[in-house]
């Protein structure tokens, strides 16, 4: 991997380092679904110099040559003809890939930044490759292009009007046919039917019975009782029923209110220090002897009876779920779920040697992205391995305050550095003596007790976590000791 080119971070502007963050998920997002030389029009970013210079990277070998420097018109059409290609090839690689609602959006805002005109292009070899503009994104303006309007030839109105005479025509001819205009009217003779109409035979009516008149009795009026005066005053007066108290919050002891939040205008930070060495894709299911004696068969290779499918079997036995890493990702991410929302965090991640990689601080708002990093963790024997806990440990204080407020530091790890000759016992003494407000907590995964002075010098403490169920229980500890989970007052 080659250097393309490198710019100064604009430390005054953290919106920019968020969307580095955002590009760099979108590049896990994206590598798997593309084509080598469609992923190559991507330069990859890295922050260097302790975080002052953003430098960008790439896969393909040969001399960067601006795209602007080119003096040739034919070239230049060349690789923006090729550009286009591999920018085609990505929007519709994008359609065929299953992503969640958050991913998709992401992904389609971004899609106008790749287009950006303010974007810096270089080529390597006649392969295109885009420095993307942190700025807002310029787009090239659409073509407008006037309207063609056919005429009409004659012959269709004519057809038209041709057919139209042809069905009158044959209307008239059917008509003609069909229609009964020269036939005489046909009377059909009805045969007349005779009524013999019926002979009536007239009955006697009797004569009407006269019944004497029967006298209607008179009605008699019942008196009711007049209703008393008291029953009146009961039907006037309303009941009122007093509303039910609303029953009150009933809020922790230790929970931090709004205004406590608000009037707070330096509040602490922290940063976890997170392991992602090659050690971390060992299993928690093996007892801490049979991982030992894993790491000496990685380190000094395997026994000589072990046939290639026997290596491969007791490989894949030492790295099942749930490993180190599986647990200590897990239960991180529940862990920053609690901390309050007024303190920033940071992640600085334990790659290999020789020095370890920093975030920028995210606010409440912006957490969403630092568990997403958490999440591609996944270690890689590129670089060698190792675990530069030295360096971690000293790019995290220098990123803390540790004098005026309260500052934290967590780390997650299995092992002690192996990349640096620095003593880190002596660092932390340095770091409590310079910054007494600064604390150190540790959760160590493999129980060697091996970097106990880092949290002893520094007012911290040391939590062995060796299962599943004890790194749930030790990083809540852990957490609720730095006392940043207070929960807020309703």
């Amino acid at each position: 991997m080659q250097r393309i080119t490198r710019v100064k971070v604009d430390d005054n502007n953290p919106s920019k380092l968020i969307l580095l963050d955002q590009y760099n998920l979108i590049l896990s997002l994206l590598k798997p679904y593309l084509t080598e030389r469609t992923f190559s029009i991507f330069a990859i970013p890295k922050l260097i110099d302790n975080n002052q210079y953003l430098a960008w990277y790439t896969n393909l070998e040969g001399q960067p040559i601006r795209v602007n420097s080119i003096a040739d018109d034919s070239v230049k059409q060349k690789i923006t003809e090729t550009l286009q290609v591999r920018i085609n090839d990505l929007e519709t690689s994008i359609k065929t890939i299953i992503l969640d609602e958050e991913q998709q959006k992401l992904i389609t805002s971004w899609l106008p930044r790749i287009k950006s005109l303010a974007n810096e292009i270089f080529v390597i070899n006649d392969e295109p490759v885009i420095i993307y503009s942190l700025d807002e994104p310029v787009l090239p303006k659409p073509v407008i292009t006037e309207p063609v309007i056919s005429r009409k030839p004659f012959w269709r109105w004519w057809n038209i009007l041709l057919l139209g005479l042809l069905l009158l025509a044959t209307l008239g001819a059917l008509l003609f046919f069909f229609y009964p205009f020269n036939k005489k009217e046909r009377v059909e003779t009805i045969p007349q039917i005779t009524i013999i109409p019926p002979v009536l035979i007239k009955k006697p009516v009797p004569e009407p019975i006269v019944e004497p008149s029967k006298e209607e009795p008179k009605s008699v009026e019942k008196l009711e009782p007049a209703k008393s005066s008291i029953e009146d005053k009961k039907q006037n007066i309303k009941i009122e029923v007093a509303p039910k108290p609303v029953p009150k919050v009933k809020n922790p002891p230790n929970c931090i209110t709004k205004e406590e939040i608000k009037n707070n205008p330096n509040p602490s930070k922290m940063i976890i220090v997170f392991d992602n060495s090659l050690s971390m894709t060992a299993t928690l299911a093996e007892p801490p002897s049979e991982v030992e004696q894993f790491f000496q068969y990685l380190s000094y290779g395997y026994p000589s009876y072990m046939s290639e499918q026997d290596k491969i079997k007791y490989y894949n036995k030492m790295t099942r779920l749930p490993s180190r890493l599986s647990a200590s990702k897990k239960v991180a991410l529940s862990s920053i779920d609690k901390i309050q929302p007024n303190i920033g965090i940071s992640l600085v991640t334990l790659n290999h040697c020789p020095a370890a990689n920093a975030t920028q601080f995210y606010d409440y708002s912006s957490r969403s992205i630092l568990k997403n990093n958490i999440n591609r963790l996944n270690p890689s024997a590129v670089g060698g391995g190792g675990t530069p806990l030295y360096s971690g440990l000293e790019k995290a204080s220098s990123m803390l305050d540790g004098v005026k407020r309260e500052d934290y530091i967590l780390i997650i790890s299995d092992g002690e550095d192996n990349c640096s000759k620095n003593n880190i016992c002596t660092l932390a003494n340095y770091i409590a003596t310079k910054k007494p407000k600064l604390k150190i907590n540790i959760v160590d995964i493999a129980g060697e007790h091996k970097i106990d002075c880092v949290a002893n010098m520094t007012g911290g403490k040391v939590y062995i976590a060796q299962s599943p169920k004890d790194m749930i229980k030790q990083m809540n500890k852990a957490v609720s000791d730095l006392k940043v989970d207070r929960p807020v007052c309703q």
